[in-house]
C-alpha cells in the first residue's frame, strides 16, 4: 500500500469516503509508520459534552489538509507512511470500560513498533494511552497545550475525569513531571492552591501572560529541548474561545490560532512517539473552525514526528 492521501485534484475534497487526510484505512500489521485513530468518548467531561462527535468530524473536516509545511519545507507524506486506524472501541456510558479497551487497543499498535495521534473524545483518554506508552517507552516527557491544569481533585466522589488525568499521569510514574510543560493556561482558579502540585513535582507551568508579557519569538527561545520518548497532549481550549469555540469547557483570554501554529514549530522535540488531539465539541463547533484547528495541530504533530 502506497499511504498517500487521496489527491484533491483528481478527487475534489468534498468527495469520496472520509478518512483523516483521505489516508488509506489500514490494519495494524500493515506497513505505516503513524496510525492516526478516533477515541470517541466524552463521558469523562464536566460541563457542555459533544467530544465523542469529534473524530467523525475531524476525518471530514482534514479533507482540506494538505501535506507540504511551506515553514518547514517538508513533504510530510514523503518522509511518513500514515493510515488511519479507524476509531478504538469505547463505552459510552463506562468510563472504566473504555479506559480498559483504549489500553487494549493502544498496546496493539505499540507492540508492532507504531506510533500514534488519537483524536478525542475529552482529555480522560490521555490517561489511558499514556498507560500503554509507558509500558513500552518507560516514563515519557510531556507537552500538555491547555485552558486548564488538569491536575485537579476527585470530583463529585469521581477520581478519573478529564481534569484530572495530569495528575494521576504524574502520580502513577506514567511522565517525568521534571520533563513536562503545560502550555496556555489560565484563570480563574478555584482557589491560590490549583497551583501547587505543579510546584511540588517541579512541572514547568505557562500561563498566558508568560507568553503574551514579552515578544512571542523570546517566549518561543525560551521554551526547552525534549530529546527522550515524549507525548504532546493538545486541548483545545488552551485557544481562545474566538478561535476554538467547539469545546467543552471554553474560557475567555486564550491563544490565537496563529500562536498555536508558532509555538508548534518552535518545539524541538527529537523523539515524539504519541499525541493526542482533545476536547473537539462539534455540536459547539461553529462553522467547524475548532475541527479546522485540530487538523492543523495534527499536521504539525505529523511533521514533529517526521523529524524523529
Amino acid at each position: 500500500m502506497d499511504f498517500k492521501p487521496l489527491s484533491g485534484r483528481e478527487f475534489p475534497r468534498f468527495s469520496a469516503i472520509k478518512t483523516f487526510f483521505r489516508l488509506p484505512v489500514a490494519e495494524v500489521t500493515q506497513a505505516f509508520d503513524v496510525g492516526i485513530f478516533g477515541v470517541p468518548f466524552d463521558g469523562a467531561v464536566s460541563y457542555r459534552p459533544g467530544a465523542r462527535f469529534a473524530p467523525s468530524q475531524v476525518r471530514e473536516t482534514s479533507s482540506l489538509g494538505r501535506g507540504f509545511h511551506a515553514s518547514r519545507g517538508l513533504q510530510v507524506f514523503d518522509r511518513l507512511k500514515v493510515a488511519d486506524l479507524g476509531d478504538c472501541p469505547t463505552v459510552p456510558i463506562d468510563q472504566s470500560q473504555t479506559s480498559q479497551r483504549i489500553e487494549d487497543f493502544t498496546d496493539r499498535l505499540l507492540l508492532a513498533n507504531k506510533r500514534f495521534l488519537a483524536v478525542g473524545g475529552d482529555h480522560s483518554i490521555t490517561l489511558p494511552l499514556l498507560r500503554s506508552v509507558h509500558r513500552k517507552h518507560g516514563r515519557v516527557n510531556f507537552i500538555h497545550f491547555d485552558a486548564h491544569l488538569d491536575t485537579y481533585p476527585t470530583a463529585w466522589g469521581c477520581e478519573y475525569h478529564h481534569g484530572s488525568f495530569a495528575r494521576h499521569a504524574v502520580e502513577e510514574g506514567l511522565v517525568d513531571p521534571h520533563q513536562m510543560i503545560q502550555i496556555g493556561i489560565r484563570g480563574p482558579f478555584v482557589g491560590k492552591d490549583d497551583l501547587d502540585f505543579a510546584r511540588q513535582k517541579g512541572i514547568r507551568v505557562f500561563t498566558i501572560d508568560h507568553i503574551r508579557n514579552g515578544s512571542l519569538a523570546d517566549f518561543l527561545n525560551g521554551l526547552p529541548e525534549f530529546t527522550g520518548p515524549t507525548y504532546l497532549s493538545f486541548d483545545v481550549d488552551c485557544l481562545d474561545p474566538a478561535y476554538a469555540p467547539g469545546t467543552g469547557t471554553p474560557v475567555p483570554g486564550g491563544l490565537t490560532s496563529y500562536e498555536v501554529q508558532r509555538i508548534l514549530r518552535a518545539l524541538r522535540v527529537r523523539k515524539l512517539v504519541a499525541g493526542d488531539v482533545v476536547e473537539v465539541s462539534p455540536p459547539y463547533d461553529t462553522s467547524e473552525i475548532t475541527s479546522l484547528l485540530a487538523v492543523d495541530v495534527l499536521f504539525e504533530m505529523l511533521c514533529l514526528m517526521s523529524a524523529g
